[in-house]
Order: structure tokens, then C-alpha cells, then sequence
């Protein structure tokens, strides 16, 4: 392996990621703490002609240590542009001063690169399989910013709070009037009937990813990516494409026809969801109910989530100046 030595710490070397690192890359991520299949190279790279990856690899004595997801845009590398989330990945393995001095050497590789400010939004601590807030410490100690921070709504299964009355009578009448669900591949009914049109009605927005992507990525991600769908005298009426991680089910996309409160259809889909994917999991995110960068909440959102059960944890959004790295010591800690 050819890279670069740290001048302040040889033990770190850190390099940019290609395509010749993504089997070492993906294996890694596989086995990390603090990773989800969104870190795969096989999801990153579905709309690798949109970004500048700059990705990085640090390497301790040779053998991967840690890995950034990230592209650049001018002069900031952002952690990631594609992506719900980002973070300094580690392994299990990953010790807290080690690891400190790994994403020093990424700071120290990112301002030779001529990089001037590192913006990452830190993966919410919900996904992690291991505790893993060493970058929240160390993003303190290099006096970032933070410059965002949502509000996610979230299920813990081993502290379940019930449906509230009004939640179950929605599932009832959607039961009453005879809507069903089933999980099937109809990712094309889904978006073009009920997901695209309400979107642009309600928002004057498209998904984020189209349905020819949406339909590549789970058919690389078969068991992570599910579709969920709602019907009423076998026409679509509401539905949710699902992302399963290791520790959390997580409502990607959910949407529901002009008739979702008078069917009762949102409900159903809900609480199929979070009862039938539960088996291995700890979390249900109903993802972010704030918005214009955490600053304001969506009351009507919190609402509906608290009366599933949900609660709040946060999601930080940092900006740190990669020059940084040269007053940032051990020895102050």
C-alpha cells in the first residue's frame, strides 16, 4: 500500500478512497460500530455522477482503521451530500485515543489536500451497535460548529409505549373498511400513483431518489430494502418503502391518497411496519420532525409520532476548520 505519512503521527496514513479500495471498503463498513448498508459502496455510488466523492481511508500501521464517507464541494468536504447521515466510521476494536488520533490524521490529510472546513452530519446514535460518540468528543474539542440539529421521533421496542386512542381507531376503521397489506415489489405503483403526485401537490418536490433508482438499490439491498403497500379493492392507496438496518426500521418514503384519514390507510401501513419488522430490532425512526435546520418543529408531525409511541432523540450537524489539526493534542485532554 502506497500513502502518504502523517509529519505529526506516522502511526496514521490516510488516503482518498477508489474504486480499486471498494471489496476493503465494504467489508469494513460491514463489520463497523457505527455503520449502515447506506455506507456500502454498492448504495453511495448509485448517484456517484452527482458528487465529487472524497471519501477518505485511514490506515493504523497498515491495516484499516477508520473510513469518512464524503464528496467535496469547493473548498468543504461534506460527509455526505447522497446520504440521510454520515460519520467517522470505526470497527468494535475502535479505542477512543486511537481513534482520536485517526481523524486528527484525517483533518491533517484533508488541509494538505487544500480542504478548508470538514461538515458532517453525525449518524444518530440509535444506528450504532456499540456505544460510538467518540466524533462528537472530538468534533468539541476541535471547537466545531454546530450548525443544525433535528428532532427524531423514535421507537424503542424495549420501553414500547401503546398506540393513543385516536392512532387505533385509525387502524380499526382501516380494518372496517376493508383495506389490506402486503409487502410486495410495487415500488411503481407506489410512486407513480400515490408518492410523486402527493409530493408535488403538497411540496412542489420530487422524491429523492427516482423509481428506476429506488428499484436498483433494492434489488441490491434485498434485505434491507423493503416496500410495503396499501390496498383497497386491490388499487394502491397508501404505502412505505423501508430501510432496515442493523438496530432500526426506518420509514424511507410513506405516503397515502386523498382518502388516508377518511380510510385510515397511513395508520394501517404504520402499524404493520412496526410490529411485522421487529423481530431483531431495538428502534422504529419516524426520521425528523423539525425543519429550516432544526430551528422549527412540525407540531402536527410530533403529534402524530407521539401518539405511536415515539419520543425525541437529536441528530447534530457540525462544521469544523480542518486546520485545526495542529493544536489539537492529546496532551490537552
Amino acid at each position: 500500500m502506497n500513502t502518504p505519512k502523517n509529519k505529526n503521527n506516522p502511526e496514521f496514513q490516510v488516503q482518498k478512497y477508489t474504486t480499486s479500495h471498494k471489496a476493503e471498503w465494504n467489508d469494513f463498513i460491514a463489520s463497523a460500530k457505527n455503520a449502515t448498508f447506506l455506507f456500502n459502496r454498492n448504495f453511495m455510488e448509485y448517484h456517484s455522477d452527482r458528487f465529487e466523492d472524497f471519501s477518505l481511508m485511514v490506515y493504523k500501521d497498515e491495516k484499516l482503521y477508520a473510513v469518512l464517507p464524503a464528496n467535496k464541494k469547493g473548498d468543504t468536504v461534506i460527509s455526505h451530500q447522497g446520504l440521510t447521515y454520515g460519520s467517522f466510521v470505526l470497527q468494535e476494536k475502535g479505542k477512543l485515543l486511537a481513534a482520536f488520533e485517526a481523524f486528527k490524521a484525517a483533518l491533517e490529510f484533508l488541509y494538505t489536500e487544500g480542504i478548508k472546513t470538514l461538515d458532517i452530519r453525525v449518524i444518530p446514535t440509535f444506528y450504532n451497535t456499540l456505544p460510538a460518540d467518540e466524533l462528537s468528543y472530538f468534533l468539541f474539542k476541535a471547537n466545531a460548529t454546530v450548525v443544525k440539529r433535528d428532532a427524531l421521533m423514535v421507537i424503542d421496542y424495549e420501553n414500547k409505549l401503546r398506540f393513543q386512542k385516536n392512532r387505533r381507531e385509525g387502524i380499526n376503521k382501516a380494518i372496517r373498511n376493508g383495506l389490506t397489506v402486503q409487502i410486495d415489489d410495487n415500488y411503481e405503483g407506489f410512486w407513480n400513483e400515490i408518492l410523486i403526485p402527493n409530493l408535488q401537490k403538497k411540496h412542489r418536490v420530487k422524491p429523492v431518489h427516482t423509481l428506476e433508482e429506488i428499484k436498483l438499490l433494492a434489488s441490491r439491498f434485498p434485505q434491507h430494502i423493503k416496500q410495503v403497500s396499501v390496498y383497497k379493492d386491490k388499487k394502491i392507496v397508501a404505502g412505505t418503502t423501508v430501510f432496515l438496518t442493523k438496530t432500526t426500521i426506518h420509514p424511507q418514503y410513506v405516503s397515502g391518497n386523498v382518502d388516508k384519514n377518511t380510510y385510515g390507510s397511513l395508520d394501517l401501513a404504520y402499524d404493520f411496519i412496526i410490529n411485522h419488522f421487529k423481530t431483531d430490532k431495538r428502534y422504529f425512526d419516524f426520521n425528523i420532525s423539525s425543519e429550516e435546520n432544526g430551528k422549527h418543529l412540525n407540531q402536527g408531525l410530533i403529534f402524530w409520532k407521539e401518539s405511536c409511541g415515539a419520543r425525541t432523540f437529536t441528530a447534530d450537524n457540525y462544521v469544523v476548520e480542518t486546520a485545526v489539526y495542529k493544536t489539537l493534542d492529546l496532551s490537552l485532554i
